[in-house]
């Protein structure tokens, strides 16, 4: 008998995040994008390590003043980025299931999935064609959403050839096992670097457009330095069409910075993920530097992206801010709709706790879900709850999500 997706969990509980930057900070840098769905507040412990940062952007108004760090990276921070994800093992469903971060992964990709439904719906306009650049598309993950967005066209890059071989493939089983009568979007497949190379010399139709550039949890890569990073903004948005949208999910630098002035050492992070910089008290707005490790996926160096740099060098290709909230906002945002809500249980977003008596939880520690046992055991609460553990849950609430609009 096949499982009711609806049995999964009667509601929602996640773990507090300790870490967050002050609602004062946060209405401040949201520049001119839609208010935020969140009214928490925290304690400020938030503003010395973001002035951090400030301070930097200030100092760094006149370029020939203060000429911007620049890391030796040895063989290249790109090549070691292609290289990690060439030699990254293709695992199976069964395996996936097995990984500490399944419902981690299922969460963020619930999240994209979301992300990418209503944008879509912002840029259907009838008949016309909808044409979509995945920026970093990795082996393609995303197809499938693609494929259930009715989208006509697809491009995906990638700089891991490995990846791009995967996702061709991916592509081509999709579309010999589709139904006889669906109609399939096409796709191209280009291996490029997009931090150093123009990606519009390389594409087929020379007078492509897009309605919109998907670049998720990849733009991070390119603030190695200030060329690159204006190198894979020009990739992102210098073809979508007005009334386009640029959309994508990234480390939130304020976060990143604020968590780490917190710990007692270089890095900070728990059973499930990694994050150690090679210094304190120094960001400087590109090259900022820091290795990140998750279980069994990333093992990369990275680059703090300061948002409100990104937003003002995207002024340059006439992109407005529409949004950028923390996963935790638009997470609190999107599930009061029913058809989100219905999606992350069919998803198994979240973790069912208590588990089920054939099942375990993802992690054995008892700690990791305090949060949602303390819940539990109040009178009123309806059970089973979904939740992600405490160390999934800190590991994704480091990322935020960001939507831009190509104006006429």
């Amino acid at each position: 008998m096949e499982k009711d997706p609806n049995a999964h969990v009667s509601n929602v509980d996640l773990p507090e995040n300790i870490n967050q930057v002050s609602t004062e900070h946060r209405a401040r840098e949201e520049g001119n994008g839609l208010p935020s769905s969140s009214t928490q507040t925290s304690d400020n412990s938030g503003r010395p390590q973001i002035s951090h940062l400030k301070r930097r952007d200030d100092d760094d108004d006149d370029e020939a003043k203060s000429p911007l760090k620049k890391l030796d990276t040895g063989e290249g921070h790109s090549q070691k980025v292609a290289s990690h994800y060439n030699t990254l093992q293709e695992c199976g469903l069964a395996a996936r299931s097995q990984s500490r971060i399944f419902y981690m992964r299922n969460f963020n990709n619930w999240l994209k999935s979301v992300l990418i439904g209503e944008i879509l719906d912002k840029v259907r306009r009838g008949p016309e064609q909808l044409c979509v650049l995945d920026l970093g598309c990795g082996k393609g993950g995303d197809l499938l959403k693609w494929r259930k967005g009715r989208i006509d066209r697809l491009v995906c890059a990638d700089i891991a050839a490995v990846s791009i071989e995967q996702c061709q493939q991916r592509y081509s089983d999709m579309r010999r096992k589709c139904r006889p009568n669906e109609r399939i979007f096409s796709a191209e497949f280009v291996v490029a670097d997009c931090t150093k190379e123009l990606l519009s010399e390389k594409l087929k139709g020379s007078e492509i457009s897009f309605d919109i550039c998907s670049c998720q949890f990849v733009y991070h890569y390119s603030f190695e330095t200030r060329e690159q990073a204006e190198m894979m903004l020009r990739n992102a948005c210098e073809r979508l069409r007005p009334g386009g949208y640029f959309i994508g999910t990234t480390p939130d630098a304020f976060e990143l910075v604020k968590r780490l002035e917190a710990s007692e050492s270089n890095s900070f992070g728990n059973e499930v993920f990694k994050v150690t910089f090679q210094k304190k008290e120094d960001y400087p707005l590109f090259g900022c530097q820091y290795d990140f490790s998750l279980e069994g996926v990333v093992n990369v160096p990275e680059f703090l992206v300061y948002f409100p740099l990104f937003e003002e060098m995207a002024k340059k290709y006439n992109m407005r801010l529409v949004f950028k909230k923390t996963f935790r906002e638009f997470f609190e945002e999107k599930i009061q709709n029913e058809q989100h809500k219905f999606l992350m249980k069919k998803m198994q977003a979240l973790e069912q706790y208590p588990a089920e008596e054939r099942n375990k939880l993802a992690s054995d520690c008892p700690e990791e879900y305090e949060h949602v046992k303390r819940k539990v055991e109040c009178a009123d609460t309806k059970v089973p709850l979904g939740t992600l553990s405490k160390s999934e849950w800190e590991a994704t609430s480091i990322y935020l999500v960001f939507a831009f609009e190509k104006m006429s």
